[in-house]
C-alpha cells in the first residue's frame, strides 16, 4: 500500500488545501505504480504545532511562515 505522511505547520492550511495534497499525493502514486494503487493509497496530513519544528537550525513558527 503507498504511504505518504505529510508534515505541516498546524494553520498553515485549509480544509481545501488538505483536500488538494491528498489528491495530488495520491495521483502521483497512481501515475508512478498504475491506477490499481489508488485504492490502497493513504495520505496523512500531520499538523505540526506552533513552534514545534525547524529548519537550518531555526524554529519555525505560523506567523513566521507567513512572513515569507
Amino acid at each position: 500500500m503507498p504511504f505518504a505522511n505529510l508534515k505541516v505547520p498546524a494553520g498553515l492550511l485549509s480544509a481545501q488545501q488538505k483536500e488538494e495534497l491528498v489528491t495530488k499525493v495520491t495521483d502521483l502514486y497512481a501515475g508512478l505504480f498504475g491506477d490499481a494503487a489508488r485504492d490502497n493509497t493513504m495520505v496523512l496530513v500531520d499538523e505540526v504545532v506552533d513552534g514545534g519544528w525547524g529548519i537550518r537550525g531555526e524554529v519555525l513558527t505560523l506567523a513566521k511562515l507567513q512572513q515569507r
